[in-house]
């Protein structure tokens, strides 16, 4: 039996650009979330299907972007180290977290409309 097509969801792509470099948006916004689930780098990276590298890279360029630090990582490897949110990196996810709900509050009537135009 053929599978029901999943219905159509508005999902927004919030960016905050500086430059050409992005401080923050919904890769780093999922990074930041996995960091703080798992307590790692390396797990959150895993869970993403990325490298430990690009991972830090990520956490990185947020580094070079915002007045502090939005993680704090503690070296050691697997058996002492991790890495947590900093206050400023939990105050800056929820603030995203809240303007993405308010889009897509926003940005309901116009939803509504424009899923008329898509197939069923």
């Amino acid at each position: 039996m053929a599978k029901k097509p999943a219905g159509f969801i508005l999902r927004p792509r919030l960016r905050v650009e500086r430059g050409k470099e992005i401080a923050l948006g919904p890769g780093k916004v999922e990074l930041l979330r996995h960091i703080a689930a798992t307590g790692s780098i390396a797990d959150a990276a895993a869970r993403m299907e990325m490298s430990y590298m690009r991972a830090w890279k990520l956490v990185k360029t947020m580094e070079a972007c915002f007045r502090q630090p939005l993680v704090k990582a503690r070296r050691g490897g697997s058996a002492r180290g991790g890495a947590t949110l900093t206050k400023a990196g939990t105050v800056v996810l929820k603030l995203y977290l809240e303007m993405d709900t308010a889009c897509v509050r926003e940005t309901r009537r116009q939803w509504e409309r424009l899923r008329r135009h898509l197939r069923h």
